[in-house]
């Protein structure tokens, strides 16, 4: 299908078929090793399973804000790339099965979940009410049914607007987003608490939903900014998208940077400057014992080596340091990711081994096979979208 209207041109070319092969290949040795590795040492297998579940929902939380967000402010220069959003944030389908080592393992993992540390512990009795595992279980259902469906809806409303282009679709995505928003918060905070905060149960920081929501918008950015430039770059987009249009997702990158680094830094200096113990012992492993050298390597790698990397104007258009920008934002969350749950496990410092790669190539192949999979025979822009046209001549 070919359509030429208000210089729009799109040809609907199908993803190569070879890249089902390599999602499969990879998820297929992700399997291989997951399942090794959880032989071998099940505890472990499963903090790493946790880490990266925790990635996955971020890229999938970080996709389905930036999808509501352009409906709830009208924004057209994010257009052309929706529907590849709408087809990558369908990872949240998928992150929920790397919980199922967790829940095979809750005690090893989360110590609240064991009836004799919580007789010992009169800080953890005083937690129950909310901490047990009933109702932690409710509330992971909970979570993923309402993303689920905020996320189904958008991607409903996008997709039948190809055959049907009705205003009415535009309408109810902009009411929806604005519905979802508050929903979106308290979910967002609540897998941060229940599945990394937790981990340490007698630790708490009352901002720590916000620093995972950032993280989770980095994340969002950079796989979102990573899979668009590699469809553009090969034709599979409009033609004519550019620098421009790229402006913006360098520009949320830069920005959301920025807040990331505003909220960790508020985090620990306001724990630091209070000095409360029961606030203060959840740094002593990751400051003076070998994951010294992570903490330290974490605001370089986070932060700024991704800061200097996109502070120009002309890079914030530049595909080539857009990709490597990308690319590090990842990396550099499952990085923190793995500093805010691994200390837990290994109190006596800094360790990785194969083991630390099972699950998250096992995330990998599976996101690559599900995308290779639901974009077959179907549009990576939202044809009809009255806003398409602006969206793709955009200029700064």
């Amino acid at each position: 299908m070919s359509q030429q209207e208000n210089n729009i041109v799109y040809t609907q070319k199908n993803l190569p078929s070879k890249l089902l092969t390599i999602g499969v290949v990879i998820l297929i040795v992700g399997l291989v090793l997951a399942g090794a590795s959880y032989l071998i040492d099940p505890v472990r297998a499963s903090f790493n399973s946790l880490i990266s579940m925790m990635f996955g929902l971020s890229v999938g939380l970080g996709i389905l804000f930036i999808i509501g967000l352009e409906h709830l402010t009208g924004a057209v220069w994010s257009v052309p790339f929706r529907r590849v959003a709408e087809y990558l944030g369908g990872i949240l389908y998928i992150v929920p099965i790397l919980a199922i080592p967790v829940f095979l393992n809750m005690h090893g993992v989360f110590s609240w979940s064991d009836p004799a540390v919580i007789a010992k512990d009169h800080v953890l009795q005083g937690k129950v009410p909310y901490l047990n595992t009933g109702f932690f279980y409710i509330r992971f259902a909970l979570a993923f049914i309402v993303l689920w469906f905020f996320f189904t809806m958008f991607k409903r409303n996008s997709i039948k607007m190809d055959s049907n282009p009705s205003e009415s679709y535009v309408k109810s995505s902009k009411i929806l987003s604005a519905v979802m928003m508050p929903f979106f918060a308290i979910f967002t905070t609540i897998m941060a608490v229940d599945w990394l905060m937790s981990v340490v149960p007698r630790w708490f920081s009352t901002i720590f939903g916000v620093y995972y929501f950032a993280g989770s918008f980095l994340a969002g950015l950079g796989a979102l900014t990573l899979v668009v430039i590699m469809l553009n770059k090969r034709g599979y987009l409009a033609k004519g998208l550019g620098g421009d249009n790229y402006y913006s997702l360098g520009a949320f990158m830069f920005a959301i940077t920025n807040f990331w680094s505003y909220i960790a830094f508020s985090q620990y200096m306001l724990i630091w400057y209070a000095n409360l113990p029961e606030e203060t012992f959840w740094f002593i492993p990751r400051l003076h014992t070998s994951w010294v050298w992570m903490t330290a390597g974490l605001p370089l790698i986070k932060f700024i080596i991704p800061y200097i990397f996109i502070l120009s104007q002309p890079s914030k258009k530049d595909p080539k340091r857009l990709t490597i920008a990308a690319i590090m934002i990842m990396f550099g969350h499952y990085y923190d990711l793995f500093w805010l749950v691994m200390p837990a496990y290994h109190k006596e410092g800094f360790f990785f081994s194969w083991n630390e790669l099972a699950f998250p190539i096992l995330l990998i192949g599976a996101t690559i096979t599900y995308f290779a999979i639901v974009t077959k025979n179907k549009n990576l822009i939202p044809v009809n979208d009255p806003k398409l046209p602006q969206g793709i001549n955009f200029h700064l």
